[in-house]
């Protein structure tokens, strides 16, 4: 079975399905993840994780169209952020479709509930039979 999120697996990231959200920030030339997991109450492990990326030498172009080198995101780094998106974007799937059935839940309910009432309405109007 291959990996979906290889880059995560290798900086030892293995609770994919935990994780809520994550940060990227900058201090001098190192770029810092932290991410943020939903974990069970009572869990020993951590809420937050921090990975450090020092910045990678790169390319760019200035204004004068004269190529200068300028520090770049490492690419690791920026392969688990298209990982992390993806977790994150597939939570925000899951969490949108359990509401609209949830929702539909309600309007199932409400109906029978609606029908329930109806029918016992046409029960007590059936006059009582003698023998």
């Amino acid at each position: 079975m291959t990996d979906k999120y290889p880059t995560l697996t290798e900086m030892g990231v293995e609770s994919h399905s935990q994780i809520n959200k994550y940060y990227v920030t900058s201090i001098n030339y190192v770029d810092i993840l932290r991410i943020a997991y939903d974990r069970p109450e009572g869990s020993l492990l951590p809420d937050t994780r921090s990975y450090k990326f020092p910045r990678v030498a790169g390319k760019a172009k200035d204004e004068q169209s004269k190529e200068t080198t300028a520090p770049r995101m490492h690419p690791k780094l920026r392969d688990a952020i298209g990982e992390l998106d993806k977790i994150i974007s597939a939570h925000s799937s899951k969490e949108t479709i359990a509401a609209e059935i949830l929702a539909e839940i309600a309007l199932l309910e409400e109906d029978i509930a609606f029908h329930n009432e109806a029918i016992k309405t046409l029960v007590r109007k059936i006059p009582d039979i003698e023998c």
